[in-house]
């Protein structure tokens, strides 16, 4: 294993996985429909520039495209691919992105209930392209984590000018 790799795989387990593996999965859907919630606030008050459209994209991609990894612990397929192919059309606006993140994080909860619903073995690993092996719930931490961080990239509307009287 190169050293690269064996550096993300450190990190994946100190930021992803400690962390995950003290949250039952019902924490851990409540956990993403809190920061989904925040987020959905954060997008309310951003102004529609093509650097937000473009953030809110990667964000709702990136998401979709875990929900299809996680799925492979329902008994799908795995496929090898990049998150590109599960972007939302670059033509919406930002009023469909914004409902699109917030359809979206209700099919990573939705998603959740269904791994609870089917007795998942959580420990579980998925591939991911970077980190390798995530197991379930590092996975979850994984999207709930990633969205967090990449949302507070979208920038809001821009403050007033204050009035001077």
């Amino acid at each position: 294993m190169a050293v690269s790799d064996q550096i993300k795989s450190i990190a994946a387990y100190l930021f992803l996985e400690r962390a995950a593996q003290r949250l039952t999965l019902e924490q851990h859907a409540d956990r993403l429909a809190a920061s989904g919630s925040a987020i959905a606030a954060r997008l309310q008050r951003a102004k529609d520039t093509p650097p937000n459209h473009e953030q809110l994209a990667h964000l709702i991609g990136i998401e979709r495209w875990g929900q299809r990894r996680l799925q492979v612990a329902l008994g799908e397929p795995l496929i090898i691919d990049e998150y590109d192919q599960y972007r939302p059309d670059a033509c919406a606006d930002w009023d469909a992105l914004r409902r699109e993140f917030d359809d979206t994080r209700q099919m990573t909860i939705t998603l959740v209930h269904d791994l609870i619903d089917a007795h998942t073995d959580i420990k579980q690993t998925v591939r991911h392209n970077q980190y390798g092996p995530l197991t379930v719930r590092g996975w979850l931490r994984y999207l709930d984590v990633h969205a967090s961080f990449e949302s507070r990239r979208i920038r809001p509307l821009a403050k007033p000018p204050a009035r001077i009287d």
